[in-house]
């Protein structure tokens, strides 16, 4: 199949998708508003320690980067 030869239909379909899913997603908005108006909480810990990752690894020899 030749995509250049069919670029303009797969540009109106994808315009027809992009505008049935603004629609549908627009159409939530009550279950947002609830949503954003439910309290938030937020517990802040002064006293516990940052957590550190430490990656460690041996390089490889020339040998071992030839087998690769």
């Amino acid at each position: 199949m030749n995509i250049a030869k069919h670029m303009e239909s797969i540009f109106l379909a994808s315009a027809v998708i992009a505008g049935a899913t603004s629609y549908a997603s627009a159409a939530d908005a009550d279950a947002t508003r609830l949503a954003l108006s439910a309290p938030v909480t937020q517990t802040v810990v002064s006293h516990a320690r940052m957590q550190v990752v430490v990656v460690s690894a041996k390089r490889l020899t020339a040998a071992e980067k030839a087998a690769l």
